[in-house]
Parts: C-alpha cells; structure tokens; sequence
C-alpha cells in the first residue's frame, strides 16, 4: 500500500524526531511553501520540496552568518536541519508575532536591501542567479496549463531572457536576497527583519530592487516607491532595464499558482488564468490579487 506523505504529515514528523511537541501544530500560510506554527515553541515550521535541500541548506547557513553580523534576518532555529521527509524538506525559524502598524514596510526593505549590499561576500556558496529556472521546468511539467499557454510562455521567457542578456546592470554583482519585496519583510516588534531566503543567490543588485516595482500590480503607491529609493539610495526608474525585470518578475511570480492549479486549487487556477490573459494583451497596469 502506497501511504501519501502530505506537508502537514511532514512538519509533524519533523518536529517529533527534533525533539519538539507537534499537538499545536497549526498552519499559518499555503503558498509556494506550506507553513506552519508552534506557538508553544514561538516555532515557525516551513515545508518545502525536497529537491530544494540544497538551497534550503544555503539559506540556514547564511542567515545564521547574517544574524552574526548583526544583520536582521529572521533567524533559524538551533536545531539541525533542512530535515528531509520523504518528498519534502522542512525547515524550522524564529517566530515573529506580527502585529498592526501602520508603517509601509516599503521604505523599510530599502534600509534592508542597502545593508544587505553593503556586506562583504558571505562564507556560504550560493548558486549564480538565473532568471526563471525554475519556472521553465513548472511550466514543462505542469499537468493543468493549456497546450496554447504553455507555448506562450515558453516563448515569453525566451524573449525576456534574450533581452535580460543585453541588459548593463550598473550597481554590479553580489549577494542577492533574491525574493526581495515588502511581504517577505516582518516586524519584530518596531523594527523590520527579512526573510524567505530561499532563493539568495549571487548576481546583479537590480534583481532586489525591481521587485518592489514590480508591486504596482498588487497596489504599491508611488509614495511608496519614492520612499524606498530614497532609502535604498537608487532610484531604479530611471535605469531602462527596470521594465524587463518587471516582466521577468511578473512570470515569475505564476510559478506558485501553475503548481497550485495542478493540485486542483480552484482559486489559484482562476487568478493563473487571469494574470496569463493580461500577461498576453501586454497590459502593464491591471491589478492581480496577492496571494
């Protein structure tokens, strides 16, 4: 008999052979990455795929060396881990109450981002960044996307990657977060700390920034841009290469809702649907739903 090892089944697992209690185990976010809390613990548990363990490794590593550099990171848990269980990977940090502020934590991912480019190379190997890979391989293997939309994207991505290639980056190359913008920014407590290092990667600094641009889909305000230019100490809007990063984000960012849609995820399949149709009509300007 075949037993299916569901991401909840693997962050309980995780937590018994780590030694922590699981009956408060509650989920917290269902995204790219399933996660869950120990509020007992103040224990956030993230389960992702197991062929991220390699990058999953990466990230613990380098956010133990950030945090002793007193760079605010969320911090991992003192356990060893990424702990691979069965198709997943699971990963244990810091819990991080979020409360109610008013603050946009835009401005504050440019302080972020500023210092963050400011450190000296980490002792950590972290891959170079390739815009979409893993994309390509989602839409390859998706089971949900149409014959016609798989082609259009295979052939989107080859154009912006085409244009990326003759891209000048003028702030040059380095440690990059890799999934910058304000929703991977906590509070704790008044100050900002940032997370979801998953995807840090080494490679032009304009990939941290453009993401927050790219937030004009999901609302930002261009007070809310200004703010961060001014306190990142860049303004990317008047570097020509901003627009092809924002593409390259906004297929992006379909990875998650194509492999939410193959699980028969109605909701996401609807929204994948929809940003395709304005991806294709070259609207730059309609409005998609946050995840």
């Amino acid at each position: 008999m075949t037993v299916t090892v569901s991401p909840e089944s693997a962050a309980r697992t995780a937590c018994r052979e780590s030694g922590l209690s699981d009956r408060s185990l509650t989920q917290l976010h269902l995204h790219a990455t399933s996660v869950y809390l120990l509020p007992a613990e103040d224990i956030v548990v993230r389960v992702s795929s197991a062929d991220q363990t390699p990058r999953l490794s990466s990230a613990v590593a380098l956010t133990r060396w950030l945090v002793s550099n007193r760079y605010p990171a969320t911090e991992p848990v003192d356990l060893p881990q990424p702990m691979v269980c069965g198709p997943y990977a699971v990963t244990f940090w810091v819990h991080y109450p979020q409360q109610e502020h008013s603050a946009s934590l835009a401005g504050h991912l440019g302080d972020l981002l500023r210092r963050l480019h400011d450190l000296p190379p980490p002792p950590v190997a972290l891959p170079e960044y390739q815009p979409m890979s893993s994309l390509k391989t989602t839409v390859a293997s998706s089971i949900g996307l149409g014959h016609d939309q798989r082609d259009w994207l295979m052939a989107r991505m080859h154009e912006l990657l085409d244009e990326y290639r003759q891209l000048d980056f003028p702030l040059g190359h380095g440690l990059l977060h890799g999934d910058a913008y304000p929703g991977n920014a906590l509070w704790d407590g008044s100050r900002p700390r940032l997370g979801d290092w998953d995807e840090a990667a080494v490679g032009p600094r304009e990939i941290d920034l453009a993401n927050t641009f790219q937030g004009v889909r999901f609302g930002r305000t261009d007070a809310e841009l200004d703010d961060f230019g001014q306190r990142y100490g860049y303004d990317i809007r008047q570097w020509p290469g901003l627009p092809i990063l924002c593409r390259i984000r906004d297929l992006h960012t379909l990875g998650s809702y194509i492999r939410r849609a193959d699980k028969g995820d109605e909701a996401a399949a609807n929204q994948l649907s929809y940003r395709i149709e304005t991806l294709r009509n070259e609207d730059d300007e309609a409005q998609w739903e946050a995840a």
